[in-house]
């Protein structure tokens, strides 16, 4: 057994049930590089470094098909395979019992993120029948599947129509029926202030924006100077007794600068912090605080 099988096998011991996707290596075994499980698919994920030929080889030895992905940030390519055998791009994936549709060749990011496995399977327990539940900056919509698995009516929001369509397919998966759910393309910050403006509201709401993103007018937001102006914007549209997910992976915000913005931002609500999987054991850059109200 070499040492990436051993690494998985610990890994599983400790994974929750129906789960095929996790981190492998969080880049303390390699430095710069990371080894994620996606069902029989491996992805290699590499940061200002090469792949070395000891752990190429390794790779090859487990007979699985392997992607490598250029972390960079001038770099936008999708994974390009390393090793193993062919197979399509698209499959599926479970993590919680929850089935999600994978892409090698999306581009940059593949369909779900998972270093947020802890808070999907946290919204889907804390959702219920009848609650409803806006997800912002949604990408292809996992929190709204997991929302909607517990019998909430979510609303799914993104500035690009393909991961609306993604979301759907997703909720297609988990036998879930898109026509009885929300979705909005647009920029969130511009549909946040209608909502407001509408008396629209929510029991529930996701915040995990990009680090940097430009709407349409050409505005600039940036995660380090304007998350606390998202969290005043989302709590206008949320229901006394609501709560917010508020999350950012931002290298350069500090867990003490995100946990003061939000404080700020939500004074009079509950504040709790939220710990990344066991898997993701390397470099601590996710910030989660929930926020009740």
């Amino acid at each position: 057994m070499n040492l990436i099988e051993q690494m998985i096998e610990d890994r599983r011991t400790r994974l929750p049930e129906r789960t095929n996707a996790y981190r492998i290596s969080d880049g303390l075994t390699w430095p710069g590089i990371t080894i994620d499980a996606m069902a029989d698919r491996l992805l290699v994920s590499v940061r200002d470094t090469e792949v070395p030929r000891e752990l190429r080889n390794q790779l090859a030895e487990l007979r699985r098909p392997v992607y490598v992905k250029r972390l960079e940030r001038d770099v936008k390519l999708p994974p390009q395979r390393l090793s193993g055998p062919l197979v399509k791009p698209r499959f599926i994936i479970e993590e919680n019992g929850v089935r999600y549709l994978i892409d090698m060749e999306a581009g940059y990011s593949q369909g779900i993120f998972l270093d947020q496995r802890d808070n999907r399977a946290e919204v889907r327990r804390r959702c219920r029948e009848g609650m409803t539940l806006l997800n912002t900056f949604a990408y292809t919509g996992a929190f709204s599947v997991c929302a909607a698995l517990a019998g909430a009516q979510t609303t799914t929001l993104d500035l690009a129509q393909p991961c609306l369509n993604w979301c759907k397919e997703n909720m297609v998966l988990n036998e879930l029926d898109p026509d009885e759910h929300y979705f909005c393309k647009g920029d969130t910050m511009h549909w946040l202030d209608r909502f407001a403006r509408q008396g629209r509201c929510f029991d529930a709401i996701v915040l995990d924006p990009p680090t940097f993103s430009r709407d349409e007018k050409g505005h600039v937001w940036r995660v380090e100077k304007d998350y606390g102006r998202l969290v005043e914007s989302a709590l206008k549209c949320l229901n006394p007794g609501g709560w917010l997910l508020c999350t950012t992976n931002c290298r350069k915000l500090s867990h003490r600068a995100f946990y003061a913005q939000v404080a700020e931002a939500a004074r009079g609500c509950r504040l709790t912090e939220g710990v990344m999987p066991f898997d993701f054991d390397g470099e601590d850059y996710l910030k989660i605080l929930w926020v009740d109200r």
